[in-house]
């Protein structure tokens, strides 16, 4: 439409700021949603928990989406959404013309320069993520959660299911959601309610996250990942940043970290917000951490200037599993938030000593032919299998994947010292095989390239070339610095076949 002021253009600018106008007023689930055309982009397990969502309020509901889905686009007929499916962003664009929207939810994996969402904004249509959508429909039932948000480049997850078993444990009616696998909009139409939700939030989310107001967060970490997606390591730090805005009580961040710091000094918090620290070393005021091998709390503690809370010791975490650095750094970041929350300091520790970890993250498979094996297939970028390779010594790395257009070379420089030797996989193997050969010397590095043996070939033959590097006593460390999708359907695939390989060992 032409930018005639005096005529359609003009009349058509005017309807758009009066749809928007109206869109930015629907604050409740309780307000009127009924016959809003909303078009919603993808149909993951996000993209179908916004449709079915906004079917029950009444809106009328697309779905836009590329890869077919048998099963959701029968759920989708059933609830009463429209759908439409196309390969090409150039279909799909002519039928979101089509279609009008008034407004366009949008699924994390979209990027911020998709041809549907620049076309959406272009002309004034309002575009949301999932995650400010839940937001505003967090008042379902009278039982209204708090928001504990938690997000950093590694061990989200983690410290996402460790505040929730916390905050279980203090005797609140809690779910983790997010980034985590449980749609927040799930979450959000719990019959029930919740006394508080943990929300795990991707850089992706982060980009399009809205105005919320946490009660608590924190930004674990930073360091570069995502930049394919961001375009530069400053918009990914700045979707980061966006954790602690509008928080009401506690912004947590890591000593360690001076980035995570600074977004809590520059962010625009409620006043009475208070910063929370944690780290390896003894912790200042108003912080969490070591003290002669047991982990405490000077955050919340009423004489914090010269007391602590005694919560575990670091050989009670050993016996759990739990003492890699980068996993106490999990457990002291869920520690912190679980305090701002009002959880107890034995209420804590109960916790922590009653939490298993996921799969997969860092995961003792055991001692097989005279070999330590351990799965981490969870670090998924540089910055966590640094994680991971700072606790070990001795080691055969497996690596690679798709490396998500991160330059690996000061991470195999950083740990050269620790390899007895590598193998490779994954599509961008040049990069890593280029990094392992200057930095290892005559230090074995073995290339396995999936042509050849398959994709089904790709962990056993691997899982063998190590066992012939490594020596006794080794550990043999999958942790591949990168993501997983050219040769499986994701991490978790990736660490069950090279379980399976390890257990054809025995």
């Amino acid at each position: 439409m032409g930018a005639d002021v005096n005529g359609t253009g003009a009349e058509a600018a005017i309807y758009a700021k009066l749809v928007a106008d109206r869109v930015d007023a629907l604050t409740s689930w309780h307000h009127d949603w009924t016959g809003l055309r909303v078009a919603v982009l993808g149909l993951g397990v996000t993209g179908f928990s916004v449709a079915d969502t906004l079917v029950e309020l009444g809106s009328r509901v697309r779905v836009i989406y590329g890869a077919p889905d048998e099963e959701r686009e029968q759920l989708l007929d059933v609830i009463g959404a429209e759908r439409f499916a196309a390969a090409d962003n150039a279909a799909q664009l002519a039928d979101l013309e089509e279609f009008d929207p008034e407004l366009v939810v949008v699924s994390p994996g979209y990027r911020p320069d998709h041809p549907l969402t620049t076309w959406a904004k272009g002309r004034g249509i309002t575009v949301w993520g999932d995650i400010e959508l839940g937001w505003r429909l967090r008042d379902k039932t009278g039982r209204i959660a708090d928001w504990i948000c938690i997000t950093g480049t590694n061990g989200k997850t983690t410290t996402t299911q460790l505040t929730a078993h916390m905050l279980t444990a203090g005797g609140l009616r809690v779910t983790p959601a997010g980034n985590i696998g449980t749609p927040i909009l799930d979450a959000m139409r719990d019959p029930q309610g919740y006394d508080a939700v943990v929300v795990e939030l991707s850089s992706f989310q982060l980009d399009r996250l809205g105005e919320i107001s946490p009660y608590a967060s924190a930004c674990l970490n930073i360091a570069d990942d995502h930049l394919d997606w961001h375009g530069s390591a400053e918009a990914y730090r700045a979707a980061k940043a966006k954790v602690y805005e509008h928080t009401q009580v506690a912004c947590v961040y890591n000593r360690a970290d001076s980035a995570t710091e600074r977004m809590v000094e520059e962010a625009d918090v409620v006043e009475g917000a208070r910063a929370i620290s944690f780290g390896l070393d003894t912790p200042p005021p108003s912080g969490f951490g070591i003290v002669e091998g047991i982990l405490v709390d000077r955050g919340f503690h009423a004489e914090r200037g010269t007391e602590a809370y005694e919560l575990v010791t670091v050989d009670e975490l050993a016996e759990r599993g739990l003492a890699a650095p980068h996993m106490v750094q999990n457990v002291l970041a869920a520690s912190a938030l679980a305090r701002s929350r009002g959880v107890e300091p034995a209420e804590i520790a109960r916790a922590i000593l009653s939490f298993q970890p996921d799969p997969h993250r860092a995961q003792l498979l055991g001692d097989v032919r005279g070999l330590v094996w351990i799965d981490d297939s969870k670090a998924t970028n540089a910055h966590a299998a640094d994680a991971s390779l700072r606790a070990m010594h001795d080691v055969v790395w497996i690596l690679g994947g798709q490396l998500k257009g991160v330059d690996i070379d000061e991470l195999v420089r950083a740990h050269a010292i620790r390899l007895r030797g590598a193998v490779v996989i994954g599509i961008d193997r040049e990069p890593v095989l280029a990094a392992l050969r200057e930095h290892l010397g005559e230090r074995p590095v073995v290339e396995i390239d999936h042509a050849a043996v398959g994709v089904d070939g790709v962990m056993p033959a691997a899982v063998a070339r190590a066992l012939e590097i490594g020596q006794a006593g080794d550990t043999v460390l999958l942790s591949p610095a990168a993501a997983s999708l050219d040769q499986f359907t994701g991490y978790g695939d990736r660490g069950r076949r090279f379980q399976a390989a390890v257990r054809e060992l025995e």
